[in-house]
């Protein structure tokens, strides 16, 4: 089940607020969770297993490293954290990595690991990665050990950002989990909030993402120097929508029922380098690895050697964690480099050269690193990377260019302006009534022109529910 669906809008979603505002509040903990498994359930079915067994280790072993860290006995809290640690590893490898792993050996002529054709659980990086931050958030005494198995159940499953995130840590969340507030307002935001995601994902990503869909499926012989450039941008546009709506979509949902998460982008595409890029584009997975792989490494309180060392492994972890595909790979140690070279000395010079120069060289690296992320097939992807710096003799442009450039030029310019501040800046600048009154108008409006998208149509894919 996705949240851009009928069946989630009108009956999921209308029945767990139903069912969770008349419940007394002890029990709203229950509701969740039951609304959890069975959201989950829908998609999944026998793999909602996965989700019982990851709340069942973190679970114990976050009461294991708290108990051993009471009793002074260090050593064996440490040995419990890696065993979290190792059995979260282990789903993570087996259900995403195995068979990637598998056939690159067996490309190398190795066949001791046979290709299993293991089905990837949805949003299994998301949530392995927010339980296994729990049991090391335990040992550092950043929260306490949580003694409810339904509120820790309730973390761990927490459909709103279950299956694309954002990340969330317990000790960010632990609190709201115990004991939140709602009120009429915050239910209102949420509301808000929901319908900015859900007209980013339908109005936006699915639109352009068809523009995309059509110059990938093209062969290198029938690109353009400009068409593959008009393809990229249009998926660094659906890549954008679709996944920021659905956190934009998560986070509502959240405020619906009490809950605050923290925003997962800040408009990444007015970045003036690619540093402030990362610092925009899925905030979550970059503070996580931050957090629990960066700094323990030693970060940048080290020799510059060590340091760079430490920045290979943080983007190598990042590309491979994205899709178990080597162009996943070689797209994390695009950044490494780009990041690498800023931080030694492009950087400075970036900031003395205009605004507009700064925005065009990370706007340029970043379109073509959405080429390198979205063609997994390696022919594919250099036939196409080819073509877009006009290599081996293809035209500038040609009437297929032009009629797409055309076709799509509207929802083109409304992405641009959207992945601005802009409206952000407007709205500002309204009285709170006015503000009032145009935000219940575009919600309401939204939500029927969303609903008629749905209804009538049959492409509506999340880029992200396969990491």
């Amino acid at each position: 089940m996705v949240f851009s669906t009928p069946v989630f809008l009108f009956y999921f979603l209308v029945l767990t607020l139903l069912v969770y505002y008349l419940v007394p509040r002890k029990l709203r903990n229950v509701v969740i969770l039951i609304s959890s498994l069975i959201f989950y359930y829908w998609g999944e079915q026998t793999y909602v297993v996965i989700m019982f067994l990851s709340t069942a280790i973190d679970f114990t072993h976050g009461l294991l490293v708290e108990h051993f860290k009471g009793k002074g006995q260090l050593k064996y809290a440490k040995m419990a954290v890696a065993s979290s640690m190792f059995f979260n590893l282990l789903l993570l490898l087996f259900f995403k990595y195995w068979d990637f792993l598998a056939s690159s050996f067996q490309a190398l002529g190795l066949t001791f690991m046979p290709v299993l054709g293991v089905h990837l659980p949805i949003g299994i990086s998301f949530y392995t990665f927010q339980t296994m931050s729990y049991t090391i958030d335990v040992y550092r005494g950043d929260t306490r050990a949580q003694r409810n198995i339904i509120n820790f159940g309730t973390f761990v499953t927490l459909f709103p950002q279950l299956i694309a995130g954002p990340i969330i840590k317990y000790k960010d969340l632990g609190d709201q989990i115990d004991q939140r507030d709602t009120s009429i307002d915050k239910f209102g935001s949420g509301v808000q909030m929901f319908m900015i995601g859900l007209g980013k994902k339908i109005l936006i990503a699915n639109n352009v993402g068809m523009l995309w869909d059509s110059y990938k499926a093209m062969a290198a012989s029938d690109l353009t120097v400009a068409g593959a450039w008009l393809g990229v941008l249009a998926f660094t546009f659906q890549i954008y929508f679709d996944f920021s709506g659905y956190s934009d979509m998560a986070v509502g949902l959240g405020r619906m029922l009490g809950f605050e998460f923290l925003p997962n982008f800040d408009h990444p595409y007015i970045s003036r380098s690619i540093t402030e890029f990362w610092r925009r584009w899925h905030i979550s997975l970059s503070t996580w690895f931050r957090e629990y792989l960066y700094i323990p490494l030693g970060g940048n309180r080290c020799s510059k050697g060590r340091w760079v060392f430490n920045l290979f492994v943080v983007w190598a972890a990042t590309g491979i964690w994205h899709g178990a595909s080597w162009n996943y790979v070689i797209w994390g140690l695009y950044f490494f480099v780009l990041l690498l070279v800023e931080k030694l000395w492009l950087g400075r010079l970036l900031s003395q050269l205009p605004k507009a120069v700064q925005h065009v060289y990370t706007l340029f690296f970043v379109l073509v690193s959405w080429a390198i992320f979205a063609l997994e097939d390696f022919g594919q992807l250099g036939a196409y990377l080819k073509v877009m710096f006009g290599m081996g003799g293809v035209p500038l442009a040609d009437g297929t260019f032009g009629y797409y450039l055309t076709s799509y030029l509207p929802i083109l310019c409304a992405a641009a302006v959207a992945s601005t501040n802009l409206g952000r800046v407007l709205y500002g600048k309204l009285s709170p009534r006015t503000s009032q009154a145009v935000c219940a108008a575009l919600v309401i409006l939204g939500l029927v022109i969303c609903t008629g998208y749905l209804v009538d149509g049959t492409y509506n894919p999340f880029l992200y529910f396969r990491f």
